[in-house]
């Protein structure tokens, strides 16, 4: 069954454009430091789906992406305690869909991003991507 997640970066370091620019070769989610983020970088599966939000000023999902390698060694690092996996853009939001519309969404209460904003990597309940797929204007994924 596939799972749901949230992918969190600072624009500046790197964005939605720079992540649709790597094209199907994809890129290392790397640099998280943050057992919990780790931990469910490790859960995830091969074609698992998840958003990608830029936070900062934007604070906003702006597009979809997948999963295409399994958790592995940190590139950017030589401590062994650091895992990543490796995403590829697979399409745009029509509308991005930003924090203060999530909260204002009672079914969204529960989100982890509402919960504990500041995990970069988090799970989202397939109500919670239905959902928030449906705000986005995102239906044929």
């Amino acid at each position: 069954m596939m799972q749901y997640w949230l992918f969190k970066s600072e624009p500046s370091t790197w964005s939605w454009e720079n992540q649709q620019a790597k094209g199907d070769a994809g890129e290392e989610w790397d640099g998280v430091r943050n057992y919990q983020a780790r931990n469910f970088m490790r859960q995830m599966a091969l074609g698992d789906r998840g958003f990608f939000y830029h936070s900062q000023k934007e604070k906003a999902i702006v597009g979809i992406v997948e999963v295409m390698a399994l958790a592995h060694p940190d590139s950017t690092t030589d401590d062994p305690r650091w895992e990543c996996v490796d995403i590829k853009a697979v399409c745009p939001v029509k509308m991005p869909v930003t924090l203060e519309m999530i909260k204002a969404d009672p079914r969204l209460a529960e989100m982890v991003l509402v919960r504990n904003s500041r995990l970069s990597v988090q799970p989202v309940k397939p109500a919670e991507w239905n959902i928030i797929c449906d705000m986005a204007g995102v239906t044929d994924i």
